[in-house]
């Protein structure tokens, strides 16, 4: 299944109820379970970001309207990296002329 990278910043409302962030956390995963998307770790974070959380799901599409979907909660904005393993990286390399 395709793994995501989401990296994470507080929106000003997210900020103001940071004591918060862990139960937030436990609804987005549950709300991932709607978009048949897995929530597989989670990390709060010092420096350019707040939160780095790794996802699994079973394409593109399904990610893309899960992380609308918690951005529309307005407590966080985050940008999602497609992520790919090592087997999938030897498979990519194996394509190339």
């Amino acid at each position: 299944m395709p793994t995501f990278i989401t990296l994470g910043n507080f929106t000003d409302q997210g900020i103001k109820s940071v004591k918060d962030a862990v139960k937030r956390a436990d609804a987005v995963n549950d709300m991932a379970k709607k978009f048949c998307v897995t929530m597989k770790d989670i990390h709060w974070t010092m420096g350019a970001y707040d939160v780095v959380a790794t996802f699994e799901a079973p394409d593109g599409q399904s990610m893309s309207a899960f992380s609308l979907a918690v951005g529309m909660a307005g407590n966080i904005r985050g940008q999602t990296m497609r992520a790919f393993t090592r087997e999938d990286m030897t498979g990519i390399l194996k394509k190339l002329a």
